[in-house]
């Protein structure tokens, strides 16, 4: 969870440094969706909303195009859309993006993907029993939902860092559990997995590790030293064939913590649902 990003996700389309805390929680995504695909043979994936609180919008089914799955994309902004296409384009890569202002409707067919998914974007839809319903209408195989983890220490930080925007911008209650668990298995899909996720060794502070010093007037502790720019385009594009190993030598607290720690530290939690029968 990052409040700042409903103000600054313009920047990182100019700088897509995202920093350390974004990049490890990008190859931990990628491995999980790695092994969600391989295990429900998906050939076809629909990523809506695409806009959630990480650095660079609309990159988050980019690992899935380049291992051959056809993606498509929902975004609510016009302007994002067009910068979410010329990032796609430079990757030379297909994507079909469409628009839609609340996501109360899908403009597809019925069961047109095998995998309906999101990353911390569920607080974006304006009506949450509508859009689950169409997600329902046009998914066969999975349903993979990835929320901020509410019991932790740093969405707790942050929630109250950023009270206003969190009234006024989002709607918390899309991503209570019970609410989206409930509205699935209505409409007969079943939980068969839930688990944090992105679990590193440092808080989810949502921002400049010198920022948070700051506010509680420790920003002298941070040692001055030149920054680093962290980038998941420079794998994407081939400059940086080493980040996912360079990212997963960080893996070792989240394969060792145990569910009370991740219950407070965990950055996020994800649900996967099957068809609770054959569609």
């Amino acid at each position: 969870m990052a409040i700042p990003i409903l103000k600054n996700w313009k920047t990182y389309f100019t700088n897509s440094d995202e920093g350390l805390g974004s990049s490890y929680e990008r190859i931990v995504l990628n491995n999980k969706l790695a092994i969600l695909c391989k295990h429900f043979h998906i050939k076809k994936a629909l990523e809506t909303p695409s806009f959630g609180f990480t650095g660079l919008s609309g990159i988050n089914s980019v690992f899935l195009a380049k291992h051959g799955i056809d993606i498509t994309l929902m975004d609510n902004n016009k302007s994002r859309i067009g910068l979410i296409k010329k990032i796609w384009n430079e990757l030379s890569l297909p994507v079909n993006i469409q628009y839609s202002s609340d996501f109360r409707k899908l403009p597809f067919e019925n069961n047109t993907f095998d995998l309906s998914w999101n990353f911390s974007a569920l607080w974006f839809v304006e009506n949450l029993s509508d859009f689950l319903a169409e997600l329902s209408r046009v998914t066969t195989k999975a349903i993979f939902i990835c929320i901020p983890n509410r019991s932790g220490l740093g969405y707790t930080f942050q929630k109250m860092q950023g009270k206003k925007e969190l009234k006024t911008q989002l709607k918390e209650k899309n991503i209570i559990p019970n609410n989206f668990i409930r509205e699935l298995r209505k409409l007969g899909w079943m939980l068969i997995d839930n688990k944090f996720i992105d679990c590193p060794p440092w808080p989810d502070i949502g921002m400049p590790k010198e920022k948070f010093l700051k506010i509680f007037g420790l920003h002298n502790l941070q040692k001055k030293k030149n920054h680093t720019p962290i980038s998941i385009m420079d794998y994407y594009s081939g400059k940086n064939p080493q980040f996912p190993e360079e990212m997963i030598k960080h893996y070792w607290f989240e394969k060792k913590a145990p569910s009370f720690i991740k219950h407070f530290w965990a950055h996020h939690k994800y649900f996967l649902f099957i068809p609770a029968k054959e569609k």
